[in-house]
């Protein structure tokens, strides 16, 4: 009797053990949200942003297995890092909720579907390029008739250089619904092929569809300015970027491309001005590398070597948190540091992951340009060039060449 007592209460105990191991697996940690800077609250998209992820949060601390409440979060973590910049923490956040939804043994079609599209855009953000294509052709076979998914996939074949099907895609996109988004595909696609005129009437198209003041039409505006400024619209693109700030005051990426345009105006206090004030509200790598092109420029040699420590330790910590910069740091390596072998080394992971991608060709050129290595500059150059594409850098690279 004292036996079976003793086994009883060994039952209780490892049925309780058990019992609280299951708890334990069933909690989702929810990722935290950071805190905006005050110039980034607009209006009340911030306090509707707080409210939402209050409530998210409640439901999945009340149940972890809440599908559709993993993936609306997922989305607000999206649009945070793009607002934001803090791309280390949201791009991480949004895969582990996204990851934790698509685990769950009960979703339905549309919610796998809704969180296949939801993965295929953090992976796109973290240049995972062959993985989000997968991702996003797997959400397609669920549903072919979502234009926002069609998106994805023109992305990733752009990125990976497959310029036929993106076309195809985007025509099966804008068919679907021709909004902001589908028009901003059709801009790209034209730029590519060499259409930059007809580039610019399509993203106008797009921002024309965006609502007021939505950090969408400010992207596509912004996207707008910077078409206008690389073929030297310089005027347009001023103004286009005044009218944004005007509407969405403080938009740090609308400051970083004035800085561009007071540059090619000979006005290098006034671009230094807005890098430092769009550097001050979100910490953008890219707005340090203007920066420091800015110094070298201005032969300020110092503060050009002071900003690029900033920006190679951003880097690394993008990278550590699965953001694949290694174009990035070629550039870095080929324009600063003059080192082609150090460039040549970071580019390989996109030469083998896209080597048909014109901009990563454009790359590979220069930098043998850089090593007087003629044959491999031209090679390189030709495939930049197999779209007809008009990016200005293109024809300073051919004059280069033939100075080898």
């Amino acid at each position: 009797m004292k036996n079976f007592y003793f086994l009883f209460i060994a039952i209780l105990v490892v049925s309780a053990c058990n019992n609280n191991k299951s708890k334990t697996t069933d909690l989702f940690e929810v990722p935290a949200l950071l805190d905006r800077s005050e110039k980034l609250q607009y209006f009340n998209e911030w306090s509707d942003t707080r409210n939402k992820y209050a409530d998210l949060k409640h439901k999945l601390n009340k149940d972890p297995h809440s599908i559709d409440a993993l993936i609306q979060l997922t989305n607000i973590f999206i649009t945070e890092a793009r607002i934001t910049g803090e791309h280390g923490h949201y791009y991480n956040a949004a895969l582990k909720t996204i990851e934790h939804a698509l685990e769950q043994k009960k979703l339905t079609d549309n919610q796998k579907f809704l969180a296949l599209s939801a993965k295929a855009s953090v992976e796109l953000s973290l240049h995972s390029f062959k993985n989000a294509l997968e991702t996003a052709k797997e959400a397609v076979s669920i549903n072919p008739y979502n234009a926002q998914i069609y998106g994805a996939l023109v992305d990733a074949y752009v990125e990976l250089g497959e310029y036929d099907k993106a076309i195809e895609t985007a025509d099966k996109m804008v068919s679907i619904r021709p909004d902001l988004r589908s028009y901003s595909r059709i801009s790209y696609l034209r730029e590519i092929y060499g259409m930059p005129d007809e580039a610019i009437d399509a993203m106008k198209m797009a921002v024309e569809a965006g609502s007021p003041g939505s950090e969408e039409k400010s992207w596509a505006a912004l996207q707008l300015a910077q078409l206008c400024l690389r073929y030297n619209k310089v005027n347009e693109a001023e103004s286009i970027l005044k009218q944004l700030l005007s509407e969405r005051p403080d938009y740090p990426f609308a400051k970083a491309a004035l800085a561009d345009v007071y540059i090619k105006q000979s006005k290098p206090m006034d671009a230094e001005r807005e890098l430092k004030e769009a550097g001050s509200i979100i910490p953008e790598v890219a707005f340090t590398v203007q920066l420091a092109e800015l110094y070298k420029k201005e032969g300020r040699e110092d503060e050009m070597k002071t900003s690029l420590k900033q920006v190679l330790a951003m880097l690394e910590d993008d990278m550590k948190h699965g953001h694949n910069m290694s174009l990035e740091y070629a550039k870095i390596y080929l324009e600063f540091f003059n080192d082609a072998d150090g460039a040549l080394k970071y580019i390989q992971q996109d030469r083998d992951m896209r080597p048909d991608n014109i901009d990563i060709n454009r790359m590979l050129a220069k930098i043998y340009l850089l090593k007087k290595d003629k044959t491999q500059a031209e090679a390189y150059l030709l495939k930049a060039e197999r779209t007809n594409s008009k990016h200005p850098e293109l024809k300073e690279l051919k004059s280069q060449v033939l100075e080898i």
